[in-house]
């Protein structure tokens, strides 16, 4: 059994640079975005309790941020917590807040976000999260607010229908305030009232997305009109190094035209 595992590990790791030197020298998304997706469906698979899967995909959050990292993209969007789950059980809402609560802390008091630089901003509707997960969102995003080597945007309590809401709310109260006029009202202008307006590049190149379902699920609505989708047959926490890679040789095998 143990010559069979080592076996296949060594396929996997000639598989894995087979794929890297495809995709290594060829042009890269800039902006990946990434629906978490399939946790609780891993554990139930896995004999667990359907919330423990929250904790392995966690843990494949942070080992996934490395490899973007090691790739060279430049912004990361993690889709962790859509406003729809607060519908999900009281006991599960818990035990994902601690682990929000506990990741969280680990980025502020960790070395990794100073020594590369990332700007991390956490968006949604911060104020439907418990106090002291806005509070450390807040210290998150002040000691990190002036770098711009890397950005990576949490998604908590989000909804792409609520954020194009909240984006329509800014500009109207504009409008009544006597700032601007509908005449004005531009895509150009309206993007600057959404939650990504702070990015260099809002608009994800490609979007990934596990568990083989195949939808946004209200993710980005606005900002992935022309991204390049990807789903995936493979639970979250399953989810390796060479998916990453096969999904960027995806988006690099397609013709971008944008329309034109």
């Amino acid at each position: 059994m143990l010559k069979g595992l080592l076996s296949a590990l060594g396929v996997y790791r000639i598989y894995e640079r087979w794929l890297w030197y495809q995709v290594k020298d060829k042009p890269k998304p800039e902006h990946i975005a990434l629906i978490l997706d399939g946790n609780r469906r891993w554990a139930v698979n896995h004999s667990m309790m359907p919330h423990e899967g929250h904790v392995y995909g966690a843990d494949k959050t942070e080992q996934v941020l490395e490899w973007c990292l090691n790739l060279g993209v430049k912004t990361v969007t993690l889709y962790a917590f859509s406003t729809e789950n607060f519908g999900r059980s009281p006991e599960e809402l818990k035990e994902i807040m601690n682990i929000f609560d506990e990741r969280l802390r680990k980025i502020i008091e960790g070395k990794t976000v100073h020594q590369h630089k990332v700007h991390v901003k956490v968006i949604g509707r911060l104020e439907l999260l418990p106090e002291n997960i806005r509070n450390l969102v807040k210290k998150i995003e002040e000691s990190t607010n002036n770098y711009d080597n890397h950005f990576l945007n949490i998604a908590m309590a989000y909804g792409g229908r609520a954020e194009i809401v909240d984006a329509a709310k800014g500009i109207a109260q504009r409008i009544i305030d006597g700032t601007l006029s509908p005449h004005e009202i531009t895509e150009e202008v309206f993007e600057k009232y959404l939650y990504t307006s702070y990015l260099p590049k809002q608009d994800p190149d490609l979007i990934i997305r596990t568990s083989g379902e195949e939808r946004l699920s209200g993710f980005l609505l606005y900002q992935s009109a022309y991204s390049e989708l990807c789903f995936l047959d493979v639970y979250w926490p399953e989810f390796r190094r060479i998916d990453i890679l096969r999904a960027i040789r995806t988006y690099q095998k397609r013709k971008r035209r944008f329309g034109k």
